[in-house]
């Protein structure tokens, strides 16, 4: 364990950017767990009165057109959103690399099936596949989920087939195999660990995506249903009153998912290093 932590204490630590990406993720984090006991008004509340404030000391982003404070709604949408992008690169990592990984190892009918249907939805363009899912199923939380994960499958499988392909007859695989071990223990503790940190990479840069896809959908109308804080949401609503001079209505949670996308796609490679067992030596 201690060995453990020390090198991702290490790998952290010695590139100013990967040290830079986890200090913001950290953030994102630390807002997601603590977003809604730290936010200085109710981000539903409504008050007439202040509607449209600048930014100010009282309301360090400003007002919306109801009122509510943006600084707050910003706060409290990083759990929601968060949890999207994790629920959702959780789902395809577990669909998408183990399909991957058994059609590059066994070949055949498995390959041909995983083939075939990240062939088929590869077909449509991704984020009006994603819009036609949720638009038939409902513009839920889990159903965002669900179509962020179809859309990103093909990515995960292509990558897992390709790695899983070049090793199954690599020397480590063989001396497996002679040593008595069962194909799903190769699989699993053989070929899995050592095409970890490329997936890493896939998983990091889903995350963004998945950011991206969650606010564009609420931003289209397909997505999280208002008034629940949503970054997508608040952008769409802050949208209509850029032109007329409330320019902070749109910033900061464009700011905020900004920050988020760009931080994951910073992480990706420092997590590569983490899981990679060549750097482990």
């Amino acid at each position: 364990m201690n060995a453990t932590l020390k090198h991702i204490r290490y790998v952290i630590t010695e590139n100013p950017v990967t040290l830079f990406a986890f200090s913001l993720f950290f953030l994102l984090l630390f807002a997601a767990i603590f977003g809604p006991l730290l936010a200085p008004y109710d981000p539903l509340a409504t008050d007439a009165s202040r509607a449209l404030k600048p930014p100010s000391a009282q309301f360090w982003f400003g007002t919306d057109a109801l009122g509510r404070d943006i600084f707050s709604r910003v706060l409290v949408a990083t759990r929601l959103d968060l949890t999207i992008a994790f629920a959702a690169v959780i789902l395809t990592f577990g669909i998408g690399a183990i399909a991957g990984i058994a059609a590059g190892y066994f070949g055949g009918w498995p390959d041909r099936i995983v083939g075939r249907i990240g062939d088929t939805i590869m077909a449509f363009p991704l984020f009006v596949l994603a819009m036609g899912i949720v638009a038939a199923l409902g513009n839920t939380v889990g159903n965002i989920v669900i179509a962020t994960a179809i859309i990103n499958m093909p990515l995960y499988a292509r990558v897992a087939r390709a790695e899983a392909n070049v090793r199954r007859n690599a020397g480590f695989i063989e001396a497996a195999r002679l040593s008595g071990n069962s194909e799903g223990r190769i699989l699993f503790m053989h070929i899995l660990p050592n095409i970890l940190p490329i997936l890493m990479v896939q998983c990091s840069l889903t995350m963004g995506y998945a950011i991206l896809n969650a606010a564009g959908l609420s931003f289209i109308g397909l997505g999280i249903a208002p008034p629940t804080p949503e970054w997508g949401i608040l952008v769409a609503e802050g949208a209509q009153f850029i032109i007329s001079g409330e320019w902070w209505v749109a910033l900061f949670p464009g700011l905020a998912l900004m920050l988020a996308v760009f931080c994951f796609n910073l992480l990706g490679y420092g997590l590569r290093d983490i899981v990679d067992p060549r750097r482990r030596t």
